[in-house]
């Protein structure tokens, strides 16, 4: 297996960004990319794709805070232009500031595993399509995680809330089925809409249109598997998979995910 640190060096090197300025995010704040409207342009498409297909791999692998950043311009890939090229260089900008970056997981901590997931409804302006994230974390460590669009137009915020639970829901499952025999506690963190769709039992007329697929996780529920708690939008651990935060909350959410230096124990 291929060394996550030595990779990312190598490819700041291949990029030539080794010795860039620091970015303290991924992504700016309330940066929209746009929809290249022209022709394909070869050189853009071959470096971008080049260079985006590089930082995928880091993000699968552990880079967890690029999650978004990466996933967002990842949608361009097959027409990008010198905008998205320059935004995708930007994270190995972040990135140059997180060599030293690693997990560190707390073996005193009595924690089970704790999955936290957010969503933005509609909020790609090009498809309308709706952003998924969540993470797990065992330890007060991030394990797995997940930055996604959509694959079909939710038409109501309580029915995108309902299958970004349910995605949540069946990562946790699946997590159980390969730790069966460890003693866990499996909670579950979601918005408040979403627990009174569950409370209701899809029983309004409006939420009738979701597909029975996401009435899983009332299944989940109902057995045990997994249980629900309201938090806060502002206070969401994963709204970083969401949303292209300011630095204050990047930094702030970031520490959560249990990345810290090196040589340095305390919070990163």
């Amino acid at each position: 297996m291929i060394n996550q640190k030595a990779y990312l060096t190598m490819v700041l090197e291949r990029f030539d960004m080794h010795n860039a300025k620091i970015a303290s995010t991924p992504i700016l704040s309330g940066y929209v990319p746009q929809e290249n409207k022209e022709a394909v342009d070869p050189v853009h498409c071959q470096k971008f794709q080049s260079v985006i297909r590089s930082l995928l791999y880091l993000m699968l692998g552990t880079c967890s805070d690029i999650a978004f950043a990466v996933i967002k311009m990842l949608q361009f890939s097959a027409n990008p232009n010198q905008d998205h090229l320059n935004k995708a260089m930007y994270i190995m900008c972040y990135l140059v500031g997180t060599q030293n970056y690693h997990v560190v997981y707390d073996e005193n901590l009595n924690e089970g595993l704790i999955a936290h997931t957010d969503l933005d409804w509609a909020g790609d302006p090009i498809k309308q399509q709706s952003t998924t994230g969540f993470f797990t974390s065992l330890s007060s460590s991030i394990v797995c995680w997940q930055s996604c669009l959509h694959k079909t137009v939710a038409l109501s915020s309580t029915k995108a809330e309902y299958m970004a639970l349910s995605d949540t829901c069946q990562q946790i499952v699946w997590i159980q089925s390969c730790s069966r025999n460890l003693a866990m506690i499996w909670h579950l963190h979601q918005f408040v809409a979403t627990i009174k769709v569950q409370s209701l039992l899809v029983q309004e007329w409006k939420t009738k249109h979701i597909d029975i697929w996401y009435h899983y996780v009332c299944k989940c529920i109902k057995d045990g598997k997994v249980s629900v708690h309201f938090v806060p939008g502002n206070e969401n651990l994963a709204n970083m998979f969401t949303k292209n935060l300011g630095a204050i909350d990047f930094l702030h959410f970031r520490k959560h995910l249990g990345i810290k230096f090196l040589d340095d124990k305390s919070s990163a």
